[in-house]
């Protein structure tokens, strides 16, 4: 097999992060010995999460056996995701913030059982494909304050959202928020776009909307604009782009990378 040099869009402070939490988590668990060190071992985790490398290709590469590096990559998310932000923290930032954007994102999944319509809770109408849904918090920005446990693809955004206590908690903290029209009726602290009303119920006629209201959508949409950019640098890792483990994993996965992207 043959080994070669590669680089990776990622800082070595979030190389340093995740090293540091190796070493005290093995500290902890009163491990001795390993066959890698901390900061390898971090190394390894970061290539599989930003570059999706497979375990072969990194079993080659660090001269480790597959079944280590299966065990040190599920180590390394675990002991992420242990971090990663709870909403209550994502409020404390968001209250300082002069708005936030709250939008759904779907990733891709394929390993997914088809026995006794097990699937069809992960099937996006949406999207036409199988995934989950996260939804998303970032600042005016555009950057990541928070993303939320993934659940089956086919939940509505404002069933999620409500779900993970999102809406009752962005309205209690009084967190302007702005959405697209998903989150319609998610209450005053949630600004989302105008929308067309029925001019006859009969005929199902729609009313244009004025010019002013065309206005107000504008402003809106610049506004709502960046939290794509949220959304973008989750899938910019390449694990995440379709997640090839089973589902349950999912959520460690999303907090991982999530506290990789703050550590920046």
């Amino acid at each position: 097999m043959l080994v070669y040099p590669s680089s990776m869009p990622v800082s070595n402070r979030a190389l340093q992060v995740l090293a540091d939490a190796l070493r005290q988590h093995r500290t902890a668990m009163g491990s001795r010995w390993r066959r890698l060190p901390p900061g390898r071992q971090a190394l390894l985790v970061l290539a599989h999460l930003r570059k999706g490398e497979t375990y072969t290709a990194l079993a080659g590469g660090f001269g480790v056996g597959t079944t280590t590096v299966f065990r040190y990559i599920r180590e390394g998310i675990d002991v992420l995701a242990a971090v990663a932000p709870t909403l209550d923290q994502a409020l404390d930032v968001a209250r300082r913030k002069a708005f936030v954007i709250l939008d759904g994102t779907l990733i891709s999944i394929d390993r997914i059982g088809m026995a006794s319509g097990y699937d069809r809770a992960f099937f996006s109408g949406k999207h036409k494909r199988h995934g989950v849904n996260v939804q998303v918090i970032a600042d005016s920005a555009g950057r990541l304050v928070w993303a939320s446990p993934a659940l089956p693809g086919a939940r509505h955004d404002m069933g999620a959202a409500r779900e993970h206590g999102i809406i009752d908690a962005l309205n209690a903290a009084g967190v302007h928020t702005v959405a697209d029209t998903a989150y319609q009726g998610g209450g005053p602290a949630i600004r989302v776009p105008q929308r067309r009303r029925r001019l006859d119920p009969d005929t199902g006629r729609y009313r244009r909307l004025s010019r002013a209201q065309k206005q107000v959508n504008t402003a809106h949409a610049r506004q709502r604009g960046p939290g794509e950019r949220a959304n973008a640098q989750l899938k910019s890792w390449t694990v995440l782009r379709k997640i090839r483990s089973c589902p349950r994993r999912a959520t460690a996965l999303v907090n991982a990378v999530t506290v990789l992207i703050q550590t920046g």
